[in-house]
């Protein structure tokens, strides 16, 4: 089940480097010294959020001179005021010069996933025409003339060159409603329901313009795919029928750049991402693990010679999981980003000698494209063609993000759209402790002042996945709803238990046919040393979460009391019921070892339903009606259950949302209804 990796106030909002913004300015003053002790206004604390400048890419150039970066411009269409993403070009060096990459200079339009020639001198991207259709658009960089190639009637994305730069290839689903994924709000079933899949397929086309070429089988949907060096081939993540639900059984195949005929090269018993191909073209990379969501990758990088053969794990082991990962000159050395303890590292791993160089490592992120999550075929790092210049994305909890180049590890900001930006919420600290014999980490957000001698109410909130983590991430949207929690006075735990990325594959499948137990387990002791290191009032700790961490609120309420309040937003009350109402059941069958029909047993085992009457703590639900994850339903069972016994509960349904909330107007609702449900049951002033 989905978490939002890379947090903007909506999906695709990146913003431009326009400096701070004046809510932000006026909420650092209400919590200036002095003026600290009373919490500021809810709605103070909503605006500065919202005026945060996230990004959502950035590319730097072969040669190294310039860099593409994705940002957010505001204006009208149809009469409302909508907010899209642009595409800026600026010098590397120091961000001077930067213009607008645009195929619509006359209208609004989202434009993204910008890709740069082989020679530099041109970069493709994903824009909208007049009728909102994704087209492919070349810009030249110099004079920033544009021209769209295509005449796509259906979503497109992650336009990629060949090496000679004679041909772009990109994903296409031609004919589909609606762009591809189950994080979208789910289209009404009416009538006769029938299985139509408009699969993603690659689609290859002159760089020139002109017809687009379909490769592969018609049933085959392709999730990923790099070039091969010789632009004769493509790695490919796919499998057949319904592409949001069958990711998690995706092969490795290889696509012939001609004919389209396809090779299996590898059918892997877990989840398979970022297939990359090495430089001389004899071997393949890609991340694999267990992953609860696609987009959201973590893992061991293996290596699986070209011309086929076994895969090697390339970092068996490792105390953390590989999120991205990028092939130097050499095909021996891959640069890779990984999240341990944590940390954000930036690694070369030797794939021969299986041996680790850290290149740095610190408590933040970093990405150079992060337009939903960490999305398929991302990077952490954009390097140029030598490897010697690179760019990302960087930020912490309590840095705001900006565009950085330089050498690998030893970047600069070239923007300065969050220069007035100051943190809401006081200190981020990690906490460490031991659970069950396993190394367990998790964040402690602290409010913006302490008094002397007062004891503060905590909130627990869990992350999504359950394959995830709680990131060092810059608030930046309503439903950040920890900094919403701590700038009203609450500490906010936000642990990693076993299941998480960041302690090792070993780590991340700890959870398989446990769920709610050891996870729990791991929050509760966390919560145990959170107290230890703070202010914390034990008779005053509540819970929330969203998607799997709504599930891990509903569950945690029938195990144990020690939660005085709860928040669960997009939850699962009965894995039996979820299974066969929700549109991506796959994922469950590496999790629970068999389906619902095989063996129920085990997800009763772990269905709050089951244990509904332990629940005493008053319980807000909220989820979206057209969750395609997890049905409302699920809530809706929960609902009633805590009705019924008496236990106090409010259900708020958001029309026309789905697993994530679009509208900003509903992300407000829900911030301040979470704000105020706690504040009615753990009353932070006490």
């Amino acid at each position: 089940m989905f978490t939002l990796a890379c947090r903007a106030w909506s999906i695709n909002k990146h913003v431009a480097a326009l400096g701070c913004g004046v809510a932000t300015v006026l909420l650092c003053a209400l919590l200036a010294k002095g003026a600290a002790a009373q919490p500021a206004p809810v709605a103070a604390v909503l605006d500065a959020l919202r005026s945060v400048h996230p990004f959502g890419e950035v590319a730097i150039s072969p040669d190294g001179k310039r860099v593409v970066y994705g940002s957010v411009v505001t204006g009208k269409r149809g009469g409302a005021e909508v907010d899209v993403s642009a595409l800026w070009i600026a010098n590397a060096n120091d961000g001077s010069g930067a213009a607008r990459l645009t195929a619509c200079p006359e209208s609004v339009c989202d434009e993204h996933s910008a890709a740069w020639s082989p020679d530099g001198t041109r970069v493709a991207f994903v824009t909208t025409d007049a009728k909102e259709q994704t087209q492919i658009a070349i810009a030249t960089a110099t004079d920033r003339n544009v021209k769209i190639i295509t005449s796509a009637h259906g979503p497109l994305d992650t336009p990629r060159w060949s090496s000679d730069g004679s041909r772009i290839a990109f994903l296409y689903s031609e004919g589909a409603p609606k762009t591809p994924g189950p994080l979208n709000p789910l289209a009404r079933d009416t009538g006769v329901l029938a299985s139509t899949v408009h699969e993603q397929r690659l689609a290859l086309i002159s760089a020139r313009g002109g017809d687009a070429t379909l490769l592969g089988p018609a049933d085959l949907n392709i999730y990923e795919y790099d070039w091969s060096p010789d632009g004769k081939r493509f790695v490919v993540t796919a499998a057949r029928g319904s592409g949001d639900d069958n990711w998690w059984i995706a092969e490795l195949d290889l696509l012939d750049a001609q004919s389209g005929a396809l090779t299996t090269l590898l059918r892997p018993h877990l989840q398979i991402a970022s297939p990359r191909w090495s430089g001389d073209g004899t071997r393949i990379a890609y991340i694999g693990g267990l992953m609860s969501d696609e987009g959201i990758t973590g893992g061991d990088i293996y290596v699986v010679p070209a011309a086929g053969g076994a895969p090697v794990d390339a970092t068996p082991g490792l105390a953390g999981s590989v999120q991205t990962i990028t092939w130097n000159a050499s095909a021996t050395r891959i640069v890779a980003t990984e999240f341990a303890a944590g940390d954000e590292v930036l690694a070369t791993i030797d794939v021969d000698s299986k041996s680790q160089r850290q290149l740095w490592r610190a408590p933040q992120m970093i990405w150079a494209n992060c337009l939903l999550g960490f999305t398929p075929g991302d990077a952490g790092i954009s390097l140029a063609k030598n490897a010697a210049l690179s760019a990302v994305i960087r930020q912490s909890y309590t840095s705001p993000p900006e565009v950085e180049t330089g050498p690998p590890g030893k970047w600069k900001p070239i923007t300065k759209a969050n220069a007035g930006v100051k943190p809401i919420t006081g200190q981020a600290t990690n906490v460490f402790w031991k659970s069950d014999g396993f190394s367990v980490q998790g964040m402690l957000i602290e409010p913006p002042s302490l008094a002397q001698g007062r004891r503060y109410p905590l909130v627990v909130e869990v992350h999504g996945g359950p394959a995830y983590a709680h990131y060092p991430l810059f608030p930046a949207s309503p439903d950040s709803f920890d900094a919403v929690l701590a700038s009203q006075g609450y500490f906010v735990f936000k642990p990693n238990p076993r299941g998480s990325y960041g302690q090792g594959e070993a780590f991340t499948q700890a959870n398989v046919r446990d769920f709610g137990y050891g996870d729990l387990r791991d929050i509760l002791s966390g919560v145990d040393a959170a107290q230890k290191t703070a202010p914390i009032d034990p008779e005053r700790v509540g819970i929330t979460g969203w998607s799997y961490g709504g599930y891990m609120t509903m569950w945690a309420l029938t195990q144990t009391d020690r939660f005085k309040a709860a928040v669960a937003g997009a939850g699962l009350s009965d894995w039996l019921s979820y299974y066969g109402t929700n549109n991506i059941d796959t994922w469950m069958i590496p999790y629970f070892g068999a389906s619902v029909y095989d063996d129920p047993n085990v997800y009763a085992r772990s269905s709050p339903i089951t244990f509904i009457k332990n629940v005493h703590a008053p319980t807000l639900i909220v989820g979206g009606d057209r969750d395609a994850e997890v049905p409302i339903t699920q809530s809706y069972e929960y609902w009633n259950a805590l009705r019924r016994l008496g236990v106090r509960t409010e259900f708020v349904v958001y029309p026309d949302e789905g697993h994530f909330f679009f509208r900003r107007a509903d992300q407000v609702d829900v911030a301040s209804r979470l704000l105020n449900w706690f504040n009615t049951y753990l009353k932070p002033g006490a």
